[in-house]
């Protein structure tokens, strides 16, 4: 079996504000080897490093805002979002936490610092991904699945080395708590000083790793500082980290879905004819009503 090798290793862009409640760095899609097609079936990597935000009697966030044509997948390590949509789905996401929203068909959402968490403030840290849906599940019904911290499955490393939160997909015979519609692995490795963590997953997957704390080496050679998002080559199955210091490392990897992407604000389709139908579909109201 091909060791997988460190195509790239890209470094925080400049961040800017999602509403005026998420502090983030986008990585995905962010250059031409991570555009929305290498990165398939993900669309958009946005990361809120840790940001302290001040108390606020009035929460900070985004208003009512459309999607369709893929899910979100938001992923709370610090702070709380409470979060509705026109589809009835809600609720508060908290650290460890996370919540995975099916736009499908088309949604009207909006996304919150959760009230009594915004009067006190505090450090904030939050990871969004848009992932894709094929041609075939874009006018699905849109779908709430809110995954709470201790539901999500864990595998315990050898010699208390460290966690694999297990969110999608499967590691090391533990499966994922998320359904998905294409398979998708999404872990969360925490690890030790020294802690180790092996991977096995197909060249074919497209795959790369944030640094949310710490400092990390991939395959005894690659260093990957806080902060910073390490692509994986298509060139073999397996790798392994080590954590420098105590770390938290986020890993996304899925197979591409190989079909024509068409995408324009909230909206990602197939073709222009179905962006223009999407928005169509928003402005005569076929997503339904939030109130902001």
């Amino acid at each position: 079996m091909k060791t997988r090798t460190v195509e790239l290793v890209a470094s925080p862009r400049a961040p800017h504000f999602v509403g005026d409640g998420f502090r983030v760095h986008n990585f995905i899609p962010s250059g031409f080897r991570l555009d929305m097609q290498r990165m398939s079936p993900f669309l958009m990597l946005d990361y809120n490093s840790t940001y302290n935000f001040p108390p606020s009697d009035k929460p900070k966030g985004v208003g009512v805002h459309p999607h369709k044509g893929f899910e979100t997948v938001t992923i709370a390590y610090k702070g709380r979002v409470a979060h509705h949509d026109s589809s009835g789905g809600g609720g508060v996401i908290g650290e460890g936490d996370v919540q995975w929203m099916t736009a499908a068909n088309g949604i009207l959402h909006k996304e919150y610092h959760e009230e009594e968490w915004s009067k006190k403030g505090g450090d904030f840290q939050m990871v969004q991904l848009w992932v894709n849906l094929p041609a075939k599940y874009k006018k699905t019904t849109p779908k709430y699945q809110a995954i709470k911290s201790k539901d999500i499955k864990r595998h315990e490393l050898p010699n208390h080395e460290g966690t694999i939160e297990v969110i999608a997909g499967e590691y090391n015979g533990v499966q994922g708590s998320a359904s998905t519609f294409t398979p998708v692995h999404l872990f969360n490795a925490r690890l030790k000083k020294g802690g180790k963590a092996d991977f096995q997953i197909s060249a074919e997957y497209n795959t790369a790793l944030l640094v949310l704390e710490g400092n990390i080496i991939i395959n005894g050679t690659e260093k990957v500082p806080t902060d910073h998002l390490a692509l994986m080559s298509n060139d073999g199955e397996k790798f392994n980290i080590e954590a420098v210091d105590d770390a938290l490392v986020l890993i996304l990897s899925g197979e591409p879905i190989n079909e024509p992407i068409a995408a324009q604000g909230p909206f990602v389709m197939n073709t222009r004819a179905e962006l223009m139908e999407a928005f169509n579909d928003f402005n005569i109201g076929k997503f339904g009503y939030l109130e902001d």
